[in-house]
């Protein structure tokens, strides 16, 4: 069989936040793209993502930030509660800058519906990238059997990365905490009553956050210990439910009943993989003209609630430094020299930022993970001497397009 050719400059693996979010960057320095997504529809996996203020000022790149804001209320402060046998603690903190909850689908709606309508193809995986012999550019063999051959791949397309295997940009394997985390959304008929707060809840290695993203609609993620049953309880909404209700048997009347009444659509639970910190001080993540962004280059736990408004950075990182490359009189893409100086920029841009926001989420992890009480008391001191400012991380500003 005849195999389709066809050509196109920049080509985005991965269809979710920061794949979208990479092609509207794109779009708004006018350069043209195109998104696959092996999906039938675009996905939104994870149910909410909490944006903190470095988040809102990329969104705000992007020039979704005003639409966004309507569909969640902000955030004023937060507490932490420590349950035990003896008595209950509680521990106000307050929040810098902008902060609220955002569901998924919200997201993914309002940067989808900024691009145009051909930049986004669903249903579309790719099997396989290679090098084409005459150009030295990346071909990627799709699965309905036609070639792509462009001049630049960007590799959005998650934890598992199949763009990053493929071109060896990560030689080491992908890691697991201990800990699992399993998020929902609970709607209530009437007003929730609950306040403009997050709300984190503990008791010995089960934790439950809650925050509010309407009057009516409200967040929530519950992280424990993983179990042996968990990939079986995990294809079951029921199941999950049900193994969460016995995980937090000892929390509050309001946390069992937000459980209980959830949205069983919502519910997933998932095994939390991370890239180890040091290794995003030795791999590179560009190699010829293919690069890689969001979870696919700094696969790191939720604990910061940084993962999501971390990929828009790199997206705006990214598109900054490709559109300095640009031949303004033509709309063309760079050579290939000027490309690849294009994504070493970028690399070497946010290497730093997210090496630090990977540490802190793998020291807060292993703390979650352990029993020990000592191990605990060393990463609680690593964790106060190497982040003294809790807030330093919603403070980064990514820069402008």
């Amino acid at each position: 069989m005849k195999r389709t050719v066809v050509d196109n400059e920049i080509v985005i693996v991965g269809g979710g936040i920061c794949g979208l979010a990479t092609a509207l960057a794109l779009h708004r320095k006018r350069i043209k793209s195109l998104v696959l997504e092996k999906s039938e529809e675009l996905r939104a996996t994870g149910a909410a993502i909490i944006v903190q203020a470095n988040g809102w000022h990329a969104l705000d790149q992007l020039g979704v930030g005003s639409i966004l804001r309507q569909t969640a209320i902000q955030i004023h402060g937060g507490k932490f509660i420590s349950l035990s046998e003896d008595e209950s603690k509680e521990a106000p903190f307050g929040i810098n800058g902008e902060f609220r909850c955002l569901k998924r689908t919200d997201l993914i709606k309002a940067i989808a519906n900024c691009l145009p309508h051909e930049t986004i193809r669903t249903g579309c995986q790719v099997l396989s990238i290679e090098l084409d012999p005459v150009t030295k550019y990346p071909q990627l063999l799709l699965s309905n059997g036609s070639i792509l051959q462009a001049k630049v791949v960007i590799g959005c397309d998650g934890v598992n990365s199949m763009v990053s295997n493929m071109v060896s940009l990560h030689p080491t394997k992908l890691l697991r905490f201990s800990t699992c985390v399993a998020r929902g959304f609970t709607k209530y008929q009437n007003d929730h009553q609950f306040p403009s707060e997050f709300v984190m809840i503990s008791r010995g290695q089960v934790q439950l956050g809650r925050i509010p993203i309407t009057d009516k609609l409200v967040y929530w993620f519950v992280t424990r210990l993983s179990t042996s049953q968990d990939s079986i309880i995990s294809k079951d909404p029921v199941l999950i439910r049900r193994s969460l209700l016995e995980s937090i048997e000892d929390f509050p009347v309001h946390a069992m009943d937000m459980i209980h009444n959830c949205k069983l659509s919502s519910l997933h639970l998932t095994d939390l993989k991370y890239r180890p910190p040091w290794d995003l001080l030795l791999n590179r993540f560009n190699k010829g003209t293919t690069v890689v962004a969001g979870d696919a280059m700094h696969a790191t736990g939720p604990f910061m609630a940084q993962g999501g408004s971390t990929s828009i950075e790199d997206a705006i990182v990214l598109a900054r430094c490709l559109a300095e490359k640009m031949d303004n009189t033509t709309d063309a893409i760079a050579e290939r020299n000027d490309i690849e100086e294009a994504f070493d920029k970028y690399a070497k841009e946010r290497r730093m930022r997210i090496f630090w926001l990977s540490l802190n989420t793998f020291l807060v992890g292993k703390r979650l993970d352990t029993k020990s009480c000592i191990v605990r008391s060393i990463v609680f001191a690593m964790v106060f001497v190497l982040f003294r400012d809790p807030d330093g991380h919603s403070r980064y500003n990514c820069g402008t397009l």
